[in-house]
């Protein structure tokens, strides 16, 4: 008799439950993160972004930060980092 082993591909999956605050009303004066996912062009896409924001919205800081890769998620201090220091973060992609 033959045995087929069957594995499933679906992990476990951790669950938390966070608190978001609600979005600023304005962003002057606030400081404003990118989470670059290391895809090409994202820098280049937010260094953009960025002086826009500074110039027309009065943002008073950028924090740019880079993942270690597309496919990992974003390390903990990172996150961390992120959320001590920034207002609102937006986390993208580009290429």
């Amino acid at each position: 008799m033959t045995r087929i082993r069957v594995l499933s591909p679906v992990g476990v999956v951790a669950r938390q439950a966070l608190a978001v605050p609600p979005l600023p009303r304005d962003l002057a004066g606030r400081t404003v993160g990118f989470l670059d996912n290391t895809k090409s062009n994202f820098d280049r896409l937010t260094a953009g972004i960025g002086e826009l924001l500074r110039e027309r919205y009065g943002v008073k800081a950028v924090l740019h930060r880079r993942k270690a890769n597309a496919s990992t998620p974003a390390a903990a201090e990172l996150i961390g980092e992120l959320g001590k220091h920034c207002d609102v973060v937006f986390a993208g992609s580009a290429d």
